[in-house]
């Protein structure tokens, strides 16, 4: 159950990031929810391994955007340096 509420949360996160990240978006909706989803994935576990943050609370949430922040911007570097070749 804990990982479907992450599945959830990471669904609002990837909006939260995609409205916070700067410059246009080269993906639409379903990619931002992908990496919204991804972020909080990776940002739970390696949190939670690490001793950061428990299973929930506001410190994990805001880690689930920074986590979907760092995804988009390396989504964006890498798909604005292929359209551009």
């Amino acid at each position: 159950m804990h990982w479907l509420w992450v599945f959830i949360v990471g669904l609002v996160v990837g909006l939260i990031a995609k409205m916070l990240t700067p410059g246009r978006d080269p993906g639409g909706f379903i990619i931002t929810a992908i990496l919204g989803i991804a972020g909080s994935f990776i940002s739970t576990y390696i949190g939670e391994k690490l001793g950061l943050w428990g299973e929930t609370g506001a410190v994990h949430f805001l880690g689930s955007i920074g986590g979907a922040i760092i995804l988009l911007a390396i989504y964006h570097f890498v798909f604005k340096r292929n359209t551009a070749t």
